[in-house]
């Protein structure tokens, strides 16, 4: 049997601390490169070319990501149907954000501008994950939920694709749809995707909203919040922008 490089080996590796200094650093890589994306977007937005090659290159990266997690389960032989399907909302949100920018999707856009966004950003913050930096596991997982939150962010601020509360609708009507269809992969499945049969063993926001199965019902309400708030706050940094521009110009 061949010696696997630590970094690679599903067995070896520094267990994940949250909060830690490559926690930390990675939280900011990503919050540095959604500001660089906000402060240019003008600049994208005006240069097509440039436009359209980053569109497809956050496509690329998050393909190539999910690729290359699913070769590396199967390289190290810890691929299950029960554990590594792409079935956790972060991985339906990662295929169908690649769709979305593919297509320039306005119908994808209302689901994942809130719970691509919102369900990456709980991940970054209270990784379920088992591996420390520098291993591949950790790299590709804050690569990819990094990429999902650029893909909206991308589509908002240089495609001018905008929420409103009609997105909220289709968000959690979409939100609940992949639930059941999940729910119903895992009692077939006898698997705990989206964590609908259980809450994860690694902390996480679950873990303030009561036992289970009482949690998912908290967390309609949870995400229904935090939806409204998301665009309660875009709304209102849009306004001021707007009235920024309006006194520079007058």
């Amino acid at each position: 049997m061949r010696e696997q490089p630590s970094w690679l080996d599903a067995q070896s590796g520094e267990i994940f601390q949250a909060f830690s200094l490559p926690h930390l650093v990675w939280i900011g890589i990503i919050a540095a490169v959604v500001w660089l994306l906000f402060i240019k977007r003008r600049s994208i937005r005006s240069r097509t070319g440039l436009r359209m090659l980053l569109r497809w290159v956050l496509a690329a990266v998050l393909l190539l990501s999910e690729v290359c997690l699913h070769l590396w389960y199967i390289d190290q032989q810890v691929w299950d149907a029960s554990r590594t399907l792409p079935l956790e909302l972060c991985s339906i949100t990662l295929l169908l954000s690649i769709l979305m920018l593919a297509t320039r999707s306005r119908l994808l856009y209302q689901f994942l501008f809130f719970a691509g966004i919102a369900g990456a950003l709980q991940a970054v913050i209270t990784p379920n994950l088992a591996y420390e930096f520098p291993h591949f596991r950790f790299i590709q997982f804050f690569v990819a939920h990094g990429a999902i939150i650029l893909a909206s962010l991308y589509m908002t601020w240089v495609e001018g694709y905008r929420p409103t509360w009609k997105s909220v609708g289709l968000a959690m009507l979409f939100l609940n749809v992949c639930a059941l269809i999940v729910w119903i992969a895992d009692v077939l499945l006898d698997a705990n995707y989206m964590f609908l049969r259980g809450k994860p063993d690694t902390p996480s926001l679950l873990d303030a909203l009561g036992p289970y199965p009482y949690y998912i019902i908290v967390e309609e309400a949870v995400a229904f919040a935090f939806f409204s708030c998301m665009l309660l706050l875009f709304r209102l940094l849009s306004g001021k922008r707007e009235s920024v521009s309006q006194d520079v110009t007058s």
